[in-house]
């Protein structure tokens, strides 16, 4: 099982190399004796975020999540980087392919399939819902000072 390596650690960094995107495949995601999900790793925990989780996932062509799932306050967002598929939210499924971003609700009911013939690769983002404001769109602060490499 592949794992992922620490590049750096430090005060205020964490940095993290998960390998190829291709190679995703080769990660297992063990949440019980009988919940395996091959070419799942979650990033958060590894990194130490305190605000939000991730996950990449590579599903293989013909493979789906094979269950629907909600969230208790999770909010999440679902980036595809390669590969095409199908999204289900609440039974309404629509296409996703490179490119897409869903954003699903805590209380979505959700699941995931590729049915393309290429590997669909996936990042997903989550976070506690209904927390971000208008506010936090002004949080960055630019640096009076020059940046040296």
């Amino acid at each position: 099982m592949k794992q992922a390596e620490m590049i750096v650690k430090a005060k205020n960094v964490s940095a993290v190399d998960f390998g190829k995107l291709s190679e995703l495949g080769n990660y297992l995601l063990e949440l019980g004796p009988e919940v395996k999900i091959p070419g799942k790793v979650f990033g958060g925990g590894v990194l130490g975020a305190t605000g939000a989780d991730f996950s990449f996932q590579l599903f293989q062509p013909g493979t789906e999540t094979g269950f629907l799932h909600t969230h208790k306050q999770h909010e999440e967002l679902y980036f595809f980087l390669g590969g095409t598929g199908e999204f289900q939210v609440d039974g309404q499924v629509f296409p996703v392919c490179e490119g897409s971003v869903v954003r699903v609700s805590p209380e979505g009911r959700r699941s995931v399939r590729n049915n393309g013939s290429t590997p669909l690769v996936m990042l997903c983002v989550q976070y506690r819902g209904s927390t971000f404001t208008t506010d936090d769109a002004t949080d960055g602060v630019i640096l009076n000072e020059p940046v040296n490499w």
